[in-house]
């Protein structure tokens, strides 16, 4: 598909470029199976070691591409499968996952990058759970994101008004890890990519699982799979790696194993 791009390097950077700059990247119907589609494929594919996703010709991603079709259609639940099934698996990439945000994350857009485990912007991004103007619901995982990154009340305040969110409000309010000048968006993204591919694989993935199922466990489950994670590392290859490094006093070269 012509309207999602997927560019891989040698040292393990897959990014995922949505390209159809002409409507700010709104997602099609048939985008959504895409989407699914890569992110699984990346979380499979064993020399992806991070995902960057980002948009073309100044924008991010202007949510779902609205149409009659899909106000009148017969079956409105079942049309949002796709929906849910592309956001589900953007949630078990189980790589580092950064959304560089170059202009305007809206809608489903904005709850793509939220979706990513690190989220950097530009300083002229914009952000808009713009749902309620549409006389829509929140979508794309965003009633399950927005409260776990923001708290509850200012999840509400932000899905009831649909207000637009300068980056720097963005970054305020804790759902932008950091913000730099446009010019410099591709490379500091490029430099996070490139320390996260360059890391341990399989700590960092067994982290970010533990970190997303932080709200669903209890304090006792939570350093049982610590604890399970670490039995893991201790027969890998890369903590022996690094370890070694340590003592030797010199950068480790982790192998993804």
């Amino acid at each position: 598909m012509d309207e999602i791009l997927l560019d891989r390097t040698a040292d393990g950077v897959a990014t995922l470029t949505l390209a159809r700059p002409r409507v700010k990247n709104a997602i099609s119907i048939p985008m959504w199976e895409e989407l699914r589609r890569i992110f699984q494929q990346v979380s499979e594919t064993e020399t992806d070691r991070v995902l960057v996703v980002t948009g073309s010709g100044g924008s991010f991603c202007a949510g779902a591409e609205l149409s009659a079709e899909m106000v009148s259609g017969a079956h409105p639940l079942n049309a949002m499968q796709p929906v849910n099934q592309a956001a589900l698996a953007l949630h078990e990439v189980a790589k580092p996952t950064i959304a560089k945000v170059n202009g305007d994350a809206v809608g489903a857009g904005m709850n793509l990058a939220l979706g990513c485990d690190l989220v950097v912007a530009g300083e002229s991004a914009r952000f808009s759970q713009i749902f309620a103007r549409r006389a829509l619901s929140v979508d794309f995982g965003g009633t399950w994101l927005l409260p776990r990154l923001v708290g509850m009340h200012k999840a509400k305040e932000l899905a009831f008004f649909g207000d637009i969110l300068s980056a720097r409000d963005a970054e305020r309010v804790g759902v932008v890890n950091r913000v730099v000048p446009d010019a410099e968006l591709d490379d500091f993204v490029a430099d996070w990519a490139a320390r996260l591919a360059a890391g341990p694989t399989l700590a960092l993935q067994m982290t970010k699982k533990m970190l997303s199922n932080a709200f669903s466990v209890g304090l006792a489950e939570a350093l049982h799979a610590e604890a399970t994670s670490q039995s893991v590392n201790f027969a890998s290859k890369d903590t022996k790696e690094g370890v070694l490094a340590f003592v030797e006093k010199r950068p480790p070269v982790f192998r993804g194993r």
